[in-house]
């Protein structure tokens, strides 16, 4: 069986397929953007939700949120954002974080068409859209929507809609005004605090043929509850850590195709074949392997704890590199924290994570 094509997430559960253009697509009054969600609580338990934001330039106002963690990953266009005590212009690549109680923000979108893919958690927070929906059978967004975005909202949402749907307005503070990326924007955290991460910076781990780069890590998710990262491989390398089937009991992926082409085959079924542009959502508890078939593969890896990308950065080790590299990188399986077992186990292959090490303890991988 292959892993199906939907134009909406399925509500009873297992994995798919969807496009970045489908989804469950929801447009709220005035804003004149459209928000596409590709995986949300009854997707992912209430983990995370994820999505697509497409939009022209528009207003948006200043609030925070006590539970939720929003985080913004931008792939086209320009937005503009408020987060904690300072203002950035984030570009395609860029990404800002606002983690709950420390920070208010305001994400704008500056144009002419702004392209991006949000995180919450937990994911029930976009619930807001969905009350608040006007209906859209539009291409692509509503752009001449003239609504009046803030006495719509007032008159859609309950009197008392601060606590119900975590989100609190607030002024303009005093000091938003865009400041100059700066080195800090180039550095992880070491726990959750509002911050910015340009384009390519920030650490990134290489594991044999496969590079990760994390925007953000359960780590500097509040309460742990999420990763985002960039991994990249490509078809050149006859084997990666992808080859074998690896389960994550429970944990749920989020894998939006941005450059070139791979195949997913779930236990038992047979090979899908994803292109960029689709997303690929595999459940909780689901064994799977990817193969690539275009000489450069890029992916956006959402998680709702620690998933692909924590298997990369603790197996894998440290690099500075931009590029691929030429060849596999040696993989030393005597580095702490890994345990490769090349043996046969009833004609199983099996390659597996040392026990102790916590950040990979709901992980398994089999043939």
């Amino acid at each position: 069986m292959s892993v199906p094509r939907v134009t909406e997430p399925p509500q009873d559960g297992g994995s798919y397929i969807v496009h970045r253009f489908n989804g469950e697509v929801l447009t709220m009054p005035g804003s004149k953007g459209a928000f596409r969600m590709y995986a949300t609580q009854k997707q992912t338990n209430n983990g995370m939700a994820v999505f697509g934001w497409d939009g022209p330039a528009n207003e948006q106002g200043y609030h925070y949120h006590k539970i939720t963690h929003d985080a913004f990953l931008i792939t086209e266009g320009h937005l503009k954002i408020y987060c904690g005590e300072d203002c950035r212009i984030l570009s395609p690549g860029d990404f800002a974080s606002a983690p709950p109680q420390l920070a208010i923000h305001n994400p704008m979108p500056l144009g002419p068409f702004v392209r991006a893919l949000p995180l919450v958690s937990p994911a029930d927070w976009v619930d807001i859209f969905r009350d608040t929906k006007d209906p859209f059978t539009g291409v692509m967004f509503p752009e001449y929507d003239t609504q009046n975005q803030d006495a719509e909202m007032e008159r859609r949402l309950p009197k008392n809609y601060e606590e119900p749907y975590d989100t609190y307005g607030v002024d303009e503070p005093s000091v938003a005004e865009v400041k100059e990326w700066s080195e800090k924007d180039t550095i992880l955290p070491d726990g959750p605090e509002p911050y910015f991460l340009r384009y390519k910076s920030g650490p990134k781990w290489v594991l044999g043929g496969v590079t990760s780069q994390p925007f953000i890590t359960t780590k500097q998710a509040a309460e742990g509850r999420f990763a985002i990262s960039t991994i990249e491989t490509s078809s050149a390398y006859k084997r990666t850590i992808f080859s074998e089937f690896l389960q994550f009991p429970k944990i749920h992926h989020a894998l939006v195709l941005l450059d070139g082409a791979m195949e997913v085959t779930l236990k038992g079924g047979t090979p899908t074949e994803i292109h960029a542009g689709e997303v690929l959502f595999i459940d909780a508890n689901t064994a799977f392997r990817l193969s690539f078939t275009q000489p450069y593969i890029k992916f956006m890896c959402y998680v709702d704890g620690d998933g692909l990308e924590a298997l990369i950065h603790e197996a894998g080790d440290s690099t500075k590199a931009v590029a691929l590299p030429d060849s596999p990188r040696h993989i030393d399986e005597a580095k702490p924290g890994i345990q490769a077992q090349s043996q046969n186990l009833n004609g199983l292959w099996a390659l597996g994570i040392d026990q102790v090490s916590s950040s990979l303890k709901y992980l398994s991988l089999t043939i």
